[in-house]
């Protein structure tokens, strides 16, 4: 008895040509399966099918079937169960109710969702404690009739739900929402979904619009006096007490010294004394102002605190954008959790507009893993040399000692000044050798604060 082995396996035969311009080209002619390995290949097919159709019916009982509605399914399963195992009249009726009521709760989720949705915002950039008002507007597309939903709109940390009615076809349903902005910070209202399901919360069906848009809450700001800054209103930029041979701020004339410029030679005077005498200058520095905003969460008594505290930054930076001031400010980066090498990091808050100063600011938060105050000002002196003052920024936990240590760390030429939050306190002003002190009560002292001579 001969057998053969031909038609139990696979043969496959393959042509490779390769042309000259390094490229191949590879041919197959004909593959044959046998019985055996034919059967394997669609077990397989069979097995990748029903693993696939078994997610997606999983995934469609997680969507659809509430914890209410598991609870109806268990209880329909274990009292079959128990009515053919026991014959239990009891659980026979308490699985026919189950039925039904499955059987009744599935017509409203039946039909596809052809809604439109959207949602205008009155604004997307407000002022801590304000609110913005919303439009929603939901409109059927379809050609039937729509039933009742709920349109869940994610505001921030919240949920902010409204209920559609009965739509007909090309019917649409207006309803205005309130968005509360209590706080500083930034506020993503978005994605949507409209939920659709029966009456006691069995089923339901739900479609997701990606759609995010985000409202920027800005601290609460002061207007202060432009001539706060204690910066003189000129073109070429505030003269300095040192003296140089060459600048834009005359000073006085003296009299020639070998290795002067003939070009300041000053020759009124010079035939006035008979003597060959130059002029002299005051060295000018470009008013370059540095917000350095200590985000250490245990410099801080409260969160209050801390707000005040950025709004009192915030004031700073943004009147001296508004005189046209080159303002710097400057906050820690977040130190990662585990590195391991010690890291030294600033970011600095875009100041080109107000706009875009406010929007930063949105932001800000204090943290555990963050740099030094100290450090921050090092860094923030060895990045950007040209300064001509600095605003150390921080809460009532902050001591006397460590302000006065920052301060150092600015060059010698800058005028340090050191604004303290303490809500309630009364506000004060003292000197303490390298800086001037602030002691802030509440955001309303700090223009009368500089009108006092905080800037020297």
């Amino acid at each position: 008895m001969s057998f053969s082995t031909e038609s139990r396996l696979t043969r496959t035969t393959a042509g490779t040509s390769t042309s000259t311009r390094t490229s191949t080209v590879t041919r197959y002619d004909r593959t044959r399966r046998g019985p055996v390995r034919g059967a394997v290949f669609g077990v397989r097919r069979a097995a990748r099918t029903t693993r696939r159709a078994t997610r997606t019916a999983v995934a469609w009982v997680r969507e659809t079937v509430t914890s209410a509605g598991m609870l109806v399914v268990v209880a329909l399963v274990l009292c079959i169960a128990a009515g053919l195992l026991f014959g239990w009249v009891e659980a026979w009726a308490v699985a026919a109710i189950a039925l039904v009521l499955l059987i009744a709760c599935v017509p409203f989720i039946l039909g596809a969702h052809d809604y439109r949705i959207e949602l205008t915002l009155d604004r997307d950039r407000v002022v801590a404690g304000a609110e913005i008002g919303a439009t929603l507007d939901v409109r059927n597309n379809g050609e039937r009739l729509s039933l009742p939903g709920i349109v869940d709109v994610p505001v921030g940390e919240g949920l902010v739900e409204a209920h559609v009615p009965l739509l007909r076809p090309a019917a649409h349903h207006r309803e205005q929402l309130t968005i509360a902005a209590h706080r500083r910070g930034v506020i993503d209202v978005g994605p949507m979904t409209i939920t659709r399901g029966d009456p006691i919360g069995i089923l339901r069906r739900e479609l997701r619009w990606p759609d995010v848009q985000r409202i920027h809450v800005h601290p609460i700001t002061v207007r202060l006096p432009s001539t706060s800054a204690g910066l003189i209103r000129d073109l070429e930029g505030t003269p300095s007490s040192t003296l140089v041979d060459a600048d834009l701020s005359f000073h006085a004339v003296r009299e020639y010294v070998v290795g002067d410029s003939q070009r300041h030679v000053h020759w009124k005077s010079t035939a006035k004394t008979g003597k060959l005498m130059v002029r002299q200058y005051e060295e000018s520095r470009h008013a370059r102002i540095a917000i350095i905003l200590d985000l250490d969460a245990e410099s801080y008594e409260s969160d209050d605190e801390f707000e005040n505290t950025v709004s009192a930054a915030a004031s700073l930076a943004l009147q001296g954008v508004r005189d046209g001031r080159e303002v710097l400010f400057s906050v820690s980066n977040e130190i990662p959790e585990h590195s391991r090498a010690e890291v030294l990091s600033i970011r600095t808050l875009p100041t080109v507009t107000p706009k875009a100063l406010l929007d930063a600011t949105s932001t800000i938060d204090p943290a555990d893993r963050v740099m030094r105050l100290e450090a921050v000002a090092a860094l923030t002196a060895q990045s950007y040399p040209d300064l001509s003052i600095g605003f150390l920024l921080t809460g009532s936990r902050m001591p006397l000692e460590r302000l006065r240590h920052a301060a150092v760390k600015l060059p010698a030429a800058v005028e340090a000044v050191a604004v303290r939050s303490e809500l309630g306190e009364q506000p004060t002003m003292r000197t303490a050798r390298e800086l001037a002190v602030m002691t802030l009560g509440a955001l309303g002292d700090l223009p009368q604060m500089l009108a006092r001579g905080a800037l020297r």
